[in-house]
């Protein structure tokens, strides 16, 4: 177990960069992207909210599950008997169906940058993710990969923003006083960014590196905030940069939306750069998919704890398969990104009665106030949630 004065720097920043690079995946660059043209400025009213929304979800939930040294599932189950399979399962089922599409967003960035068969690239992005687990130090290999693309990801969409010169008065105004609100953007972004495996990628990163108890809390909670302004200043970026294009009066292409802003703010060599960050972005994502979604499973199969990275490699190899046969399933995708926004009610909630449970978290004492604002947060995105699918996932599914 690591004491809060002498984790390694190198684990904080990891576990940080793992559950931001997670969040920025060819789902997020999509939605910005969307979300910015309906929107204009006052999506960054959404972005606000989200960020707030992200930071009760992550920081209740990481400090539960580094205070109790258990892994989700475990803590759940705790909670209730057989609610740990519950979520486990809604976490692997949702994080595959995610990796399909993040594998297919890799292929689709190699297209970009250099030309190959989609199909091709996802298959030569998923070799390049499956080596950093074969290592004999996967868990460093995954960090300081999730490091060099999210730093990569920044400074390349940060150039484009810049191109595109957006109205940063309005931006700033609208952030604090929107004139349009739309419910589906809140749940959507905040869903993209803490729902379904994404939430616990970074937490279990930190159990999986020895760091936990309640002397670890204040490197948690740094590292749980550095993960939200990490994502959250991608997202910054990218609002900035669409928000240039449209408020130029210039249209985004509805079949590819994130690469016309690229490409509409910096010409031809703004499209290659969106090639580097659907690929960075993608490739992160199946990384992080992959390695937290398996966190699940070595609960449900102990005999695999010692052999964990090969079951990654499975799930790599088994959501490359999935896109290269079948191509990428639409509707699904489509159907558990909007449930992904349930996850986080269900997720944060047991965490939540779990930080009272001394069986799971000893003598620590959950601030009031973290508990408040979480479930604040649970309930919003639960009724947000069951408002917005009501009314438009029958819609999406057509």
């Amino acid at each position: 177990m690591y004491e809060h004065r002498t984790a390694p720097l190198r684990v904080l920043a990891g576990a940080a960069f793992l559950m931001a690079t997670s969040a920025v995946g060819p789902g997020f660059l999509t939605q910005t992207a969307v979300f910015t043209q309906q929107l204009g400025a006052s999506f960054g009213f959404a972005i606000l909210l989200s960020v707030l929304f992200d930071l009760g979800a992550q920081l209740n939930i990481w400090r539960v599950l580094v205070v109790s040294g258990r892994r989700a599932q475990d803590v759940a189950n705790i909670v209730v008997p057989g609610l740990g399979h519950l979520l486990a399962f809604l976490v692997v089922i949702g994080g595959l169906a995610f990796n399909v599409g993040n594998v297919a967003g890799a292929g689709m960035g190699l297209n970009v940058m250099f030309g190959f068969d989609v199909r091709t690239g996802a298959v030569l992005s998923a070799l390049l993710a499956i080596t950093i687990f074969v290592v004999k130090e996967a868990g460093r290999a995954m960090d300081r990969f999730a490091m060099a693309l999210g730093f990569v990801m920044i400074a390349l969409a940060s150039y484009v923003a810049i191109a595109a010169a957006p109205p940063l008065g309005e931006a700033v105004l609208r952030t604090v006083v929107p004139d349009r609100i739309a419910p589906l953007s809140i749940v959507t972004i905040v869903g993209g960014t803490v729902g379904g495996y994404i939430t616990f990628a970074g937490a279990h990163r930190l159990l999986d590196a020895g760091l936990s108890g309640p002397g670890a809390l204040g490197a948690v909670t740094r590292s749980a905030t550095s993960a939200i302004l990490l994502a959250s200043l991608m997202r910054v970026v990218l609002f900035l940069g669409a928000l240039g294009v449209v408020s130029h009066g210039m249209q985004l292409d509805p079949e590819n939306p994130p690469a016309s802003v690229f490409r509409l703010a910096a010409g031809e060599a703004g499209y290659r750069v969106f090639g580097m960050v659907m690929w960075s972005a993608a490739i992160t994502s199946v990384v992080g998919s992959a390695y937290t979604s398996v966190s699940f499973l070595r609960g449900l199969l102990p005999r695999m704890e010692n052999r964990w990275t090969w079951l990654v490699i499975g799930f790599i190899a088994l959501s490359t398969a999935v896109f290269v046969t079948v191509g990428r399933p639409v509707k699904v995708l489509i159907a558990v990104g909007a449930l992904n926004g349930l996850i986080l009610p269900l997720s944060l909630g047991t965490m939540l009665v779990a930080a009272s449970r001394r069986t799971v978290v000893g003598d620590y004492r959950h601030p009031v106030a973290l508990t408040l604002g979480g479930a604040a947060v649970a309930f919003a995105m639960a009724w947000l949630s069951v408002q917005t699918l009501a009314r438009d996932l029958p819609a999406l599914m057509q």
